[in-house]
């Protein structure tokens, strides 16, 4: 649990994750393993967004306190959880793949009691089907019932259905210490908020995850001082829109936006890395971006999702600008912090986007100039705004081609920017061994770069190294210590 001690004063500074799974560690107790003790495991996957993992430490924490231990090993569990995503069609059959091998596991666990249970978003959207229809799951969890877990397993043990996907306007899980599982003890997530009030038409999040509400700051910042202190040396503060953070402190009235909190987590220590995620280019203000500018240790990289860049197809999204607002912002970024990467997310193939259209999101990449993107076709998500007033009218084939333009456009950019790199030399987070071999490091660079370099003694993950940049790829700067 956290200490959400409202006379911290804020202004002091304090004495001391495209999709993918994740698979989490056993305990070092060796008791743990052992079935004639009575242990119980849990096993989780989770997929899409960074709030997704986040939300998965969550859970392990709130299991961990009732006597589950975590595991790798899918065929110990006693309870497999899948923490998954909505916002797009693929995800939810990958989803459902997995489930059917989880049953599985089940049909080969005989005379053991093995419960199946689907969180997050997908839980909310199809928790009737996924448990009576097809029969894949034993209890249904949406993002704001994870305290109610143990309750459900013990209800779905005893045969009854486990169910609870009611959204909060409270629900913040502040006092909730996650449980930092299969981490590299260097860089960990921290949620500052839930939810989203911004309502794009092709997204389901508002529907999933319910109406943004802020997070205690004091429960923020002793959460990143207690990493800090661990020994871990970057925080990635997490929320759908960040820059809608707002917190009025109860006892003095004072009123915490993003700008603030990133000041105060900033001052937690010089050492502690501070990263943000996701920013909605509406909301983020020049205060955002001059807190960055002021703090070393704030790194020099947004994330600034753009989707389209054609005014009319934004319209359609209801993204609430358009292509010139979203440009001052990105020229307001260079401007401020000139040294600043950004990255973007991109949607090809909208509702009615013609070739002409597709083009201006072709030139915003090049105005912009951002060093990665995440990129996607536009897949309809029932329920929501565009499913219910636009036709889906693009032709898949042509949605995939307009989408290996936006691809190849990226990787030819990305190896552009990464070339005026060579030469630099820059500040970098060892982060741990290369995954292709022992003999290097790997780290990221405050632009969010990911550099390799050979090993020296003394050093290890968590330390910082000035490196050299010798080479380049399209996705990672090699270089050495200097």
């Amino acid at each position: 649990m956290y200490d959400n001690n409202p006379t911290l004063d804020p202004h002091k500074p304090l004495d001391e994750s495209q999709q993918g799974t994740v698979y989490y560690k056993t305990s070092d107790d060796p008791s743990a393993v052992d079935p004639e003790k009575g242990i119980r495991h849990f096993y989780i996957e989770s997929y899409g967004c960074a709030m997704n993992f986040s939300d998965s430490e969550i859970v392990a924490s709130i299991l961990g306190d009732v006597g589950f231990q975590p595991t790798r090993d899918v065929e110990i569990a006693d309870l497999i959880l899948i923490n998954t995503c909505s916002i797009r069609d693929k995800a939810e059959k990958n989803v459902r793949q997995r489930l059917r091998v989880f049953n599985q596991v089940k049909k080969r666990r005989k005379g053991a009691q093995v419960l199946v249970g689907v969180l997050g978003c997908m839980a909310e959207r199809l928790k009737e089907k996924l448990m009576e229809q097809e029969k894949l799951v034993d209890m249904v969890l949406g993002p704001d019932a994870y305290r109610d877990l143990p309750k459900l397993v013990a209800k779905a043990t005893e045969g009854q259905k486990g169910i609870n996907v009611l959204l909060s306007r409270e629900e913040t899980y502040a006092d909730i210490s996650p449980m930092r599982l299969d981490s590299n003890g260097v860089v960990a997530y921290i949620s500052i908020m839930r939810g989203c009030d911004n309502m794009c038409s092709f997204c389901v999040v508002p529907f999933t995850r319910g109406r943004e509400r802020s997070r205690n700051a004091f429960s923020i910042i002793a959460e990143a001082t207690d990493l800090y202190q661990r020994g871990y040396r970057e925080v990635t503060l997490l929320g759908q829109n960040v820059d809608s953070y707002k917190w009025e402190n109860p006892d003095s009235k004072e009123l915490v936006n993003f700008a603030n909190l990133l000041e105060m987590v900033a001052l937690v220590h010089p050492d502690l890395r501070v990263r943000f995620s996701t920013s909605h280019p509406k909301d983020i203000t020049d205060e955002v971006l001059y807190t960055i500018k002021k703090y070393e240790n704030i790194c020099n990289y947004i994330h600034l999702p753009v989707q389209s860049g054609n005014s009319r197809i934004l319209k359609l999204m209801n993204r609430t600008y358009d292509r010139e607002w979203y440009l001052e912002r990105v020229r307001a970024i260079y401007r401020i912090i000139p040294d600043c990467t950004i990255s973007a997310d991109i949607i090809t193939g909208f509702c009615s986007e013609t070739e002409e259209e597709h083009q201006d999101t072709l030139s915003i990449m090049r105005e912009s100039g951002y060093t990665m993107s995440y990129m996607f076709y536009y897949s309809e998500r029932p329920g929501t705004l565009a499913a219910r007033k636009y036709p889906d009218d693009i032709p898949l084939e042509v949605k995939k081609r307009r989408l290996q333009d936006v691809v190849d456009l990226q990787m030819e950019m990305s190896h552009t920017h990464n070339q005026t790199d060579i030469g630099k030399t820059f500040k970098v987070l060892i982060e741990g061994d290369s995954k292709k071999s022992d003999q290097q490091f790997k780290g990221r660079t405050g632009q969010n770069k990911m550099v390799i370099f050979d090993k020296k003694e003394n050093l290890k993950a968590g330390d910082y190294v000035e490196v050299k940049i010798n080479s380049v790829t399209r996705a990672t700067l090699l270089g050495e210590i200097v």
